[in-house]
């Protein structure tokens, strides 16, 4: 099991290879939560995510014989740009084996390091399978994403720099993929803070420990926008530390991420990937155990597709009624579109976009539907744009 002075060797051996990432408090995370949030933002690592941190470390501690025979891994992301770059700088060729469905931005980052990327698998089991005969057949040395002490210690220097900026704590929320992270920051904060809360977060396609401390379970997997923790097994080594130090796991569901995204960028100014949203997602879930708690937040990676992004910001401003997309039958004909526009231009509301079908969904010849997705201010102002509409025509909400 690693220690704490392991970290610090870590620390000292990545010191000016991997930044020193700011740790801030979020005013309006705080206001949202009821909590007193404190987020670390390894977001702003080079390569978008505290994954480089276990990288660089693994990488430093190969023998001049290793380096020669070049290194191999398997990630869906964040944990193959950390190789990438850290082997770029060291001379090390790399190869990276990434899942088919990984996201492109995640691919075209660590193409960009100088790695080859090699995509096998439609899962992070398959990959790593491929990963494996890859190893072998090439002879190089396997760096693996968590199961590994020299990974887990360097990732455990997340936490050494929090608890120097942060001052007191109450709770640290990590997410859990394969545990690397949690584990090491749960030794640092063991050590250094004895009596703060540990606590793990998972997303529901991923709950392998829905049952902590209880024995695994088999989760479903499936489709997930936390994909940097969508890991069916985690590591055998985090797994031991974290079954010592963490005193919960929580498990939470793809909304309340979606959502997390959504306050992170606009409470927080903070764009996170499914991933690094996932400790507030829990503050968000289960809000009554952080509470008037000083809580510190990774914002863990920001590697999330732009059109990914995107479209987790519109649908959350669907959800809480600042998008409104209504459905309504009309008259065909002049005047009804501009009175339309004019009633909500009225009642304060701003025309998104515009629909205007005749042909296959209109009930009757004379009549034609109208899809209209309106921005307001908030659900209040949106009912009652929908109410002065409703005095005129019959409105469905979508």
């Amino acid at each position: 099991m690693i220690t704490l002075d392991d970290l610090r060797a870590a620390a000292a051996r990545i010191e000016g290879r991997v930044l020193r990432t700011p740790t801030v408090p979020s005013h309006a995370l705080s206001k949202a939560t009821g909590a007193e949030i404190v987020l670390k933002l390894d977001n702003l690592q080079a390569v978008g995510s505290f994954k480089e941190r276990g990288a660089a470390n693994k990488l430093a501690l190969l023998t001049a014989e290793e380096r020669g025979r070049g290194v191999i891994t398997v990630s869906a992301g964040n944990h193959a740009q950390g190789v990438a770059r850290h082997a770029s700088l060291l001379g090390i060729d790399a190869v990276i084996v990434m899942p088919r469905f990984t996201p492109a931005a995640k691919v075209t980052r660590t193409a960009a390091w100088g790695a080859r990327v090699v995509l096998a698998g439609d899962n992070f089991a398959e990959a790593t399978a491929h990963a494996d005969a890859l190893c072998a057949a090439e002879g190089r040395v396997f760096v693996h994403p968590y199961d590994d002490p020299a990974v887990m210690a360097g990732q455990g220097t997340f936490a050494l720099e929090l608890l120097e900026d942060a001052g007191p704590l109450d709770v640290f929320v990590g997410p859990i993929g394969g545990g690397g992270l949690l584990s090491g920051c749960a030794v640092a904060a063991t050590a250094l803070r004895p009596g703060m809360d540990i606590v793990g977060v998972q997303v529901e396609a991923y709950s392998s420990l829905s049952d902590f401390p209880g024995e695994e379970q088999s989760p479903p997997g499936g489709a997930t926008i936390a994909e940097g923790i969508a890991v069916m097994r985690i590591g055998r080594q985090p797994l031991s530390v974290i079954r010592e130090h963490v005193s919960r796991v929580l498990v939470v569901p793809e909304r309340a991420v979606e959502d997390a995204i959504t306050l992170m960028a606009e409470g927080a100014k903070q764009v996170s990937e499914g991933a690094g949203a996932t400790a507030l997602a829990a503050v968000l879930t289960y809000p009554d155990l952080f509470r008037g708690k000083r809580v510190a937040l990774p914002v863990t990676g920001g590697n999330i597709d732009s059109r990914i992004l995107a479209n987790t910001l519109l649908r959350t401003l669907l959800r809480d009624g600042r998008l409104l997309c209504l459905k309504m039958d009309i008259p065909d004909r002049p005047g009804v579109l501009a009175d339309i526009s004019r009633t909500i231009g009225d009642a304060g509301g701003n025309i998104i976009e515009v629909s205007h079908q005749r042909l296959f969904t209109a009930a009757s010849v004379q009549a034609a539907e109208l899809e209209v997705m309106i921005e307001a201010r908030d659900p209040a102002h949106a009912q009652q744009i929908m109410d002065e509409l409703a005095r005129t025509y019959i409105v469905r909400r979508v």
